[in-house]
């Protein structure tokens, strides 16, 4: 069985780590250089990094803190906010970013993931998506989970995939902050339309929804959350003991 990964979501806005609920009702948390920090301490296999308002803001991502991120972490970290082009690509990789999230700008322009594979390798190229039931249909989400752009979700990440994306972030905003548990329906759906690494994000609230996750859907990659960790709920240390405990291979 493959190494399942571990991985804190970083959501910064203004220079703040911020969480909410079903993307909504942000609340300020922490400084994200020492939160990164702290996590590539204790236990974390890998660290992503939104800059969540860009692509709604129409602007650029903050490169100073990234900088400053990627300076004190030895863990991979992925980011993403506001990537729009490869030249995009470029600065946040030259920032130290490991790999780079593309959402709202692969929906505008799906050969940007194209050329970035191109450029990057597929490894370095990872499509995150925004979903939630509408009408019973999984669609896609851009703009932070804003704007409803009608594509049904699963062909749409197995197309981004085909174009040459190397991971997947599945974000489910129906489960997102209320943490009662990963959307397994969902999460299974993506796992058997794409042979790529699937990560999960949205809905964790305890170690045993970890657990249910990676038993329930043995092929998915890695689990994401935010608040539960940001808000000392779970401890990755003690998360990893018990997912090994229930037989689940993970670095300790």
């Amino acid at each position: 069985m493959i190494t399942k990964r571990i991985i804190p979501c970083l959501d910064v806005k203004n220079g703040r780590v911020v969480k909410g609920v079903n993307f909504k009702g942000l609340s300020d948390v922490s400084s994200p250089v020492e939160l990164a920090k702290y996590y590539s301490d204790n236990g974390a296999d890998e660290l992503v990094f939104y800059d969540i308002t860009a692509s709604f803001e129409e602007r650029k991502l903050f490169t100073d803190i990234l900088c400053e991120v990627a300076s004190r972490i030895f863990i991979p970290l992925t980011v993403g906010g506001g990537i729009n082009t490869v030249d995009d690509f470029d600065r946040v990789l030259k920032c130290g970013a490991d790999k780079v999230s593309v959402n709202s700008g692969a929906i505008k322009n799906p050969e940007l993931i194209r050329e970035a594979a191109e450029r990057y390798g597929n490894q370095c190229v990872v499509i995150s998506a925004d979903v939630k039931r509408v009408d019973g249909e999984f669609h896609v989400f851009a703009k932070g989970g804003r704007e409803d752009t009608g594509m049904e979700a699963i062909s749409w990440i197995k197309r981004c995939v085909d174009l040459g994306a190397g991971e997947a972030v599945v974000n489910s905003i129906d489960t997102d902050g209320v943490k009662k548990g990963f959307d397994i329906e969902m999460l299974k759906a993506v796992c058997d339309a794409v042979n790529v690494p699937v990560i999960a994000s949205g809905g964790a609230g305890g170690i045993n929804d970890f657990v249910d996750l990676f038993r329930e859907i043995p092929d998915i990659d890695a689990g994401l959350a935010a608040s539960i960790f940001h808000f000392g709920e779970v401890a990755i240390p003690d998360l990893k003991r018990e997912l090994r405990k229930n037989n689940i291979t993970v670095r300790l």
